[in-house]
């Protein structure tokens, strides 16, 4: 080796230049042909799956992947009955998704949610390495909600390729179990609807108190539209059915339709018509593009409009006209398959064509409460009847000839402030007029 080295070093033409010439055309057809090796050995033994953020397995692999698993330990000093929680999330890199929703009333709602960072993340599954790479791409963006396209892909041996419907429908299974039993509320995003922070735990509908029947009614209606598609159908009516809760607030109109959805194992989707970039475009496209099994909600709809007329309480008027709102209820365009439900408190501000037959077909006033609730409520909280209608004697003696009445909101607050002892709400039933409660 020495002396082929010594010849070349020795030779005029090496020592001119062709023969680093020569090393480097080497050097270089070596290079590209390890990466072309590695890139067929890559080939060869991985298989990758990608997941664009547009498909609906995206959110539930990233689901799976920040699912928190809980190991119960009995420390030494408690009792069996006593556990700690140890929280091993399944990826180690986390970025935070905050949803945040303003009320009417000026109060507001934020829900943290913690999802898998960008860059690469190793888990192990059924025995098989598998590597996540969660990528966005900052220079393509979703034109429907402007939001920077992103993708995850799973990498594993080619041999465990048979692995990835059985990950799929893992993380579809877990992600519809945290579900089951829940509601799930949608808010619109955009041309689409998100989940709005995690499902709530279903309200049975004995909690929410309304007078006599009403109860009854609505879920016999509601449950007679549901099981009559067919007979929709053959005598060609469009299959939707709309329902108006009017009456005072805190009246439980909000309350009974969650707790209705839970009933029916329903979700609830919340529109609200004075939502600043609303447009009738996209409006109908929403309601068009509903969640399946979803109630659509379109609360206090006289804040919306006034009449005919747009409200403009907050300093902007909605992109919704009065006519496009009209044509996404029952127009050409309009959804089939859907209920809905419409909640106010002042009936006489809606337009009489927006509430007519086919667009509102049940109305229920839901106002203030009878004797009849006030005593189902109590025994509700005390579980103790006898002392009801002393309390309803209370009330009315403190409405006098006015026939003051407080709301079902009032008296909830009233019976949780007084929840242990139910002598002394019946006492201090005057404070519901003033409305002054300290601890």
């Amino acid at each position: 080796m020495e002396a082929v080295l010594q010849s070349l070093s020795d030779n005029p033409y090496f020592s001119a230049g062709f023969g680093l010439f020569g090393l480097g055309t080497v050097a270089a057809i070596a290079r590209k042909s390890t990466i072309h090796g590695a890139a067929l050995l890559r080939r060869r033994l991985l298989v990758t799956l990608e997941i664009p953020s547009k498909d609906k397995s995206y959110a539930w692999a990233l689901h799976w992947l920040t699912t928190v698993e809980q190991s119960m330990t009995v420390s030494e000093e408690a009792t069996k009955a006593s556990w700690l929680t140890k929280w091993r999330p399944r990826s180690h890199q986390l970025s935070v998704e905050t949803s945040f929703r303003q009320h009417d009333n000026g109060a507001a709602t934020t829900q943290f949610t913690m999802v898998p960072g960008i860059g690469s993340h190793w888990i192990k599954y059924q025995g098989a390495w598998m590597m996540i790479n969660r990528k966005r791409d900052t220079k393509m963006i979703d034109l429907q909600n402007a939001a920077p396209w992103e993708t995850v892909t799973i990498t594993t041996l080619r041999r465990d390729a048979h692995l990835f419907p059985a990950f799929l429908k893992d993380a579809k299974e877990h992600a519809l179990s945290a579900q089951a039993g829940k509601t799930v509320i949608y808010t619109s995003y955009g041309p689409e609807w998100r989940p709005f922070g995690q499902p709530r735990k279903k309200r049975p509908i004995s909690s929410v108190v309304l007078d006599d029947g009403i109860s009854d009614r609505i879920l016999q209606d509601v449950r007679r539209f549901l099981d009559n598609w067919k007979w929709y159908n053959e005598r060609g009516i469009p299959y939707r059915r709309g329902y108006l809760l009017y009456g005072s607030p805190g009246s439980g109109k909000s309350s009974f339709i969650q707790a209705l959805a839970g009933e029916l194992e329903y979700n609830i989707c919340i529109l609200n018509l004075s939502e600043r970039g609303l447009t009738d475009d996209r409006l109908n496209h929403l309601m068009t593009v509903m969640p399946n099994r979803s109630i659509l909600l379109l609360e206090d709809a006289d804040a919306a409009f006034n009449k005919r007329s747009q409200t403009n309480d907050q300093g902007y008027v909605s992109g919704v006209t009065f006519s496009g709102l009209l044509n996404a209820l029952d127009g050409v365009a309009a959804a089939e398959e859907r209920l809905i439900f419409m909640t106010t408190n002042h009936i006489d501000r809606l337009d009489p064509a927006l509430i007519r037959p086919g667009r509102v077909d049940v109305k229920v006033l839901v106002d203030w409460p009878s004797d009849a609730q006030v005593r189902r409520l109590f025994a509700k909280f005390y579980d103790d009847e006898s002392k009801a209608d002393r309390f309803v004697d209370a009330l009315q003696k403190e409405g006098g000839v006015e026939g003051w009445r407080p709301s079902m909101a009032a008296l909830q607050g009233h019976f949780i402030y007084f929840r242990d002892d139910p002598e002394e709400s019946i006492k201090q039933v005057h404070m519901l007029r003033r409305d002054s409660y300290s601890a």
